[in-house]
């Protein structure tokens, strides 16, 4: 088991106490590669005729310029974001931006979850912990992606910052998820692979868990999570080995 008690240090009351993690009521989970694995989206670049590598680089920006606008105080909408950079991105390197865009874009409707995604949530589910998502992306994305792998009964709410004041990591759309599962801080985890994610959840009070399945090293700059696990597997073993 690998947790962070030293991470606890914030004014809010968190599902962590000085000896550690306990066991939350409510995992919240972030969505785009946390649960769905994202590679297959290179091979719709390249499908266009451009460089697959741009897959990376178009989703890094989309997320920068989305929390550029989120800093001031937007909340923008995440497909229409991410179409006008690919159209940046690709002006200079196919004929047909359009319809290169569409047939990218389209490519969030059919991702897979990465392999340890199914077999975990329904370990954690065993649990008896509430599974909620809460995603800057689309609930629909959520919801197709789900039903593809017969994961949709496991979780009590999908929710996404269409919804919310603004994107994660800003504190509003953790308050958001909180308020519509009625639960208390306290009461709450976030799950997720993106260490900013992690950072912004505990800046607003949630417990969390860091999913690193590429041995990376956590960036320190960031606050580190309660709990790093290799996996959702990993996690729900953490977890059934803590006191609620």
């Amino acid at each position: 088991m690998t947790a962070h008690p030293e991470s606890s240090g914030h004014d809010h009351d968190q599902a962590v106490s000085p000896d550690g993690p306990r066991q939350p009521r409510v995992l919240v989970f972030d969505v785009n590669e946390t649960l769905s694995d994202m590679s297959p989206m290179a091979q719709r670049f390249t499908a266009i005729g451009a460089d697959g590598h741009l897959a990376a680089t178009w989703f890094a920006s989309l997320l920068r310029d989305g929390f550029a606008l989120t800093a001031t105080g937007a909340n923008p909408s995440f497909a229409e974001l991410g179409a006008e950079a690919l159209r940046n991105s690709l002006r200079d390197q196919v004929g047909n931006v359009d319809a290169a865009v569409e047939h990218i874009m389209s490519g969030f409707t059919s991702l897979p979850v990465h392999p340890d995604v199914v077999e975990g949530i329904r370990a954690l589910h065993g649990l008896h912990i509430r599974l909620v998502t809460l995603s800057n992306g689309s609930t629909a994305v959520a919801q197709g992606l789900f039903d593809r792998n017969g994961l949709t009964d496991y979780f009590d709410r999908l929710l996404s910052v269409e919804q919310a004041p603004l994107w994660k990591p800003a504190e509003a759309a953790y308050s958001f998820a909180l308020a519509a599962c009625g639960c208390e801080v306290s009461e709450a985890m976030l799950v997720a692979v993106h260490p900013w994610d992690i950072h912004g959840a505990h800046q607003a009070g949630l417990a969390t868990a860091w999913i690193n399945r590429t041995d990376a090293r956590y960036p320190g700059y960031f606050v580190a999570p309660d709990i790093e696990a290799t996996s959702l597997v990993d996690l729900a073993a953490q977890l059934g080995g803590i006191a609620a």
